[in-house]
């Protein structure tokens, strides 16, 4: 006795191609509809919401994906729900090893979620930022804005059109994930001072910068504090050759210590220092920013405030998923804690011979 079909399983004629003439996939569901015997219909409710079919039919309809080789496009799969389980993700410079945890933590969240992440970069540019992601809001769920250079209206703006969460800087009514650099800061400067460093140059980041003017203010407030002058310095662009082009400025403000935006200036500054004859630490004390890969590869190993880049990552891209899923805060600031790791770039400043 044979099973009596349904219109779930009634069988389609034709021959199906599997493979197009690139080699790769070019099946439709209705090519899987015919292998599987079922109706598209029905192959469309199995593949964007299982459940939604018999078992039985929903295995027929899998074994037949994937024989054909079938790739969901999320767009197409878009038309419908308005949604393509994809987020973007825009940092301020793609090169800049700064970033690389914040990609990692928020791509971890990203495939733990069944949602896939887009990377794009605005190269330390405000124009070329906002254009980016008015570009990416017009194919994906919602954003994430790594160390933004635009300014808070326009980050408001996007974020009226679609979710937007923003990582290493504060908007009023956008949710945010920022370290909190007061304690990493504190901690530096007071081993600077128990050094006996007396005057600490701080070297900027980017006008732009959010973060730069933060931390800063941070130095400023804990050599204030530890009764230690505090003078800043700008740089050309937050790099290691940019690093390389303040060491003329940082000798010449007399500081026996030095705190930079990030880590990369720093190194630069060290390496031209050295060139020039100075010993790091003897000489002047170096402590970076956000303790990047390969920031103990230097010779001596640099001292920094440690930033937890993955977890800001991790945790911008689950706030940005539970706002998209319903769950989620529309804005606040999530803070999360630096900390100094002491290496081998700063130390107690000897007595000129």
């Amino acid at each position: 006795m044979t099973e009596p079909q349904t219109p779930e399983t009634a069988p389609s004629t034709g021959s199906v191609k599997k493979h197009g003439r690139d080699g790769k996939s070019n099946a439709t569901i209705y090519d899987i509809a015919k292998m599987a015997g079922v109706n598209a219909s029905t192959v469309s409710r199995a593949l964007s919401k299982p459940g939604r079919v018999s078992s039985k039919t929903q295995k027929l309809i899998e074994d037949a994906a994937a024989e054909l080789n079938y790739q969901v496009n999320p767009f197409a799969r878009a038309l419908p729900t308005g949604k393509t389980n994809t987020f973007g993700l825009i940092v301020a410079d793609i090169t800049n090893p700064t970033f690389f945890d914040i990609i990692r933590g928020a791509e971890t969240t990203a495939t733990s979620r069944d949602y896939t992440l887009v990377l794009a970069e605005s190269a330390e540019s405000s124009a070329t930022e906002l254009t980016a992601a008015r570009r990416l809001m017009a194919t994906v769920d919602g954003l994430i804005l790594a160390s933004p250079r635009m300014n808070d209206d326009n980050i408001r703006a996007l974020a009226q059109d679609k979710p937007v969460v923003v990582i290493n800087r504060e908007v009023e009514g956008v949710p945010c994930v920022v370290p909190d650099v007061n304690k990493g800061i504190s901690e530096a400067v007071r081993s600077l001072a128990a050094n006996g460093h007396t005057k600490v140059a701080y070297v900027a980041g980017p006008p732009e910068s959010w973060m730069s003017e933060r931390r800063w203010e941070g130095v400023q407030a804990a050599c204030d504090w530890s009764r230690l002058e505090a003078v800043r310095l700008e740089s050309t662009k937050p790099t290691v050759d940019g690093g390389r082009k303040t060491a003329r400025d940082v000798r010449a403000s007399g500081a026996t210590a030095v705190l930079t935006y990030n880590d990369l200036l720093a190194i630069g500054l060290m390496q031209e220092l050295q060139a020039a004859g100075v010993v790091v630490p003897d000489h002047i004390s170096i402590i970076g920013f956000d303790d990047i890969f390969g920031a103990d590869f230097t010779t001596p190993p640099l001292t920094t405030v440690r930033s937890p880049l993955g977890e800001c990552g991790e945790a911008a891209a689950k706030r940005l998923l539970d706002v998209l899923h319903g769950s989620g805060e529309q804005a606040g600031t999530l803070s999360v804690e630096t900390e100094l790791v002491l290496r081998g770039s700063s130390g107690r400043i000897l007595p000129a011979k």
